[in-house]
């Protein structure tokens, strides 16, 4: 379920070289509610909307927002996706997704069950038969529909040691065990072979082309190892903003 309303929490202040007044003084930013890292502002672009972000900062810049919605708590039907944060997250992903905690325990898991199904995203593979969901998932970018698309589309997990891929998926709906992620909860995949090692060293990241940002079990919801990775690149972006 999405966040009947907003809390508060206290951002930092901007910059060491504010008076030790500015400094002290405590200014509060809202956050949704059931996920309390993403931060609501109003969007000066227009009048009706606000701003979703990962970085506490005020004013926020657009460019690094998850998006904009024109309702509170958001819904598929009012968030609109930002392009470039999208990019941004994908290519977090694909230099630190094989470095999560929970993604290597996924990898390892496939390798003991040679290649078989997991749950909570797990390792996937041919889909004998796909669960309806209907339509109501959306807000920007990505495929909708009940395929998979991208890297779902490339076939499963090998058994018999010889190794397969398995999901990077949003946290907001863990799939039951046995079954993988909605298509629009999988960000990528990475490949893995039969000892669970990550092929390359990196499992080469796969974008799957069908992640939502919102849908109707919830907004992005990135482990806290990802989130990190994530929040310490958009810093950076910010800070390449303010040279």
């Amino acid at each position: 379920m999405f966040a009947r309303a907003l809390r508060s929490a206290t951002a930092p202040p901007l910059s060491k070289s504010h008076t030790l007044r500015t400094c002290l003084r405590v200014r509060w930013v809202s956050t949704l509610q059931d996920n309390p890292h993403i931060y609501v502002f109003p969007d000066e672009r227009s009048l009706n909307n606000n701003l979703l972000t990962l970085l506490p900062t005020s004013p926020p810049n657009a460019d690094l927002a998850i998006g904009s919605t024109s309702k509170l708590p958001p819904t598929p039907d009012s968030l609109l996706e930002n392009p470039k944060f999208l990019s941004i997250l994908h290519s977090v992903l694909a230099k630190h997704a094989y470095e999560d905690p929970y993604v290597i325990s996924q990898a390892q898991a496939m390798a003991s069950t040679s290649g078989s199904s997991l749950g909570s995203g797990g390792a996937f593979f041919p889909q004998k038969g796909k669960r309806r969901r209907g339509s109501g998932y959306g807000g920007g970018g990505g495929a909708g529909g009940d395929g998979a698309g991208g890297a779902s589309a490339q076939g499963g997990a090998g058994g018999g040691g010889r190794g397969g891929f398995i999901h990077v998926s949003d946290a907001r709906s863990p799939p039951d065990y046995g079954r993988i992620a909605w298509p629009e909860d999988i960000f990528g995949s990475l490949e893995v072979d039969a000892e669970g090692n990550f092929v390359d060293g990196t499992g080469n990241y796969q974008n799957s082309g069908s992640y939502r940002v919102i849908t109707r079990d919830g907004i992005l919801g990135l482990s806290p190892y990802l989130r990190e990775r994530v929040v310490d690149r958009l810093k950076e972006e910010e800070s390449k903003m303010h040279r």
